[in-house]
């Protein structure tokens, strides 16, 4: 996992910015709050698949973010990225998680505090004039999220499987594979119905 610095000084009366480690091509980025039950499955999972990057020495390719909630400015960790992933856990989600590709909103951000992955996207092309990197939402199903609770055993149950995925995800981080591999999760959803 590669942690971005950036300072800023100046040197001889210029400017000259100053890049301690080089931006990873693809973001894995954890919403969640450990202190509240089932919304602890992002940050967890980020920090075993962070656990098992540096293991494989992978950790290279990828900059693995986790925050409480995702807010606007957001969109500016998305910058210079091929390939993001949100992960996260819902309480609507479809047991044991789901897996899709972000749809670029076209409804204004009106707030600026909680929003969702595709707020996030929607405020990057509003700023930056372009179309963000192709990103994705893996979202563990949810029960429990009351403050001081522990997971659910269904959650505990839900980031095993999500676990595997993520490191199937990472063999190949590729947005066309994931294409594949979202019609996949899609089509089996349907067929175990």
């Amino acid at each position: 996992m590669l942690i971005r610095a950036v300072h800023a000084q100046k040197s001889s009366g210029m400017n000259v910015a100053m890049h301690d480690l080089r931006q990873s091509p693809i973001l894995l980025f954890a919403i969640g709050n450990e202190s509240r039950g089932d919304d602890a499955i992002g940050p967890l999972l980020l920090r075993r698949l962070s656990a098992w990057l540096i293991a494989e020495d992978l950790a290279g390719k990828y900059e693995l973010l986790e925050d409480f909630q995702l807010q606007v400015e957001h969109a500016t960790d998305i910058v210079g990225r091929k390939l993001v992933l949100f992960i996260d856990a819902g309480l609507d989600t479809p047991a044991p998680y789901s897996f899709y590709r972000i749809k670029n909103e076209d409804t204004p951000t009106l707030f600026s505090h909680a929003i969702t992955p595709e707020a996030v996207l929607s405020t990057f092309q509003n700023i930056y004039q372009r179309d963000p990197p192709p990103a994705f939402v893996l979202c563990v199903c949810g029960e429990q999220f009351e403050l001081g609770s522990p997971p659910s055993p269904n959650a505990v149950t839900g980031m095993e499987l999500a676990f595997k995925f993520l490191l199937e995800l990472t063999e190949t981080p590729i947005d066309s594979v994931w294409d594949d591999l979202c019609i996949a999760k899609a089509l089996g959803a349907t067929q175990s119905t």
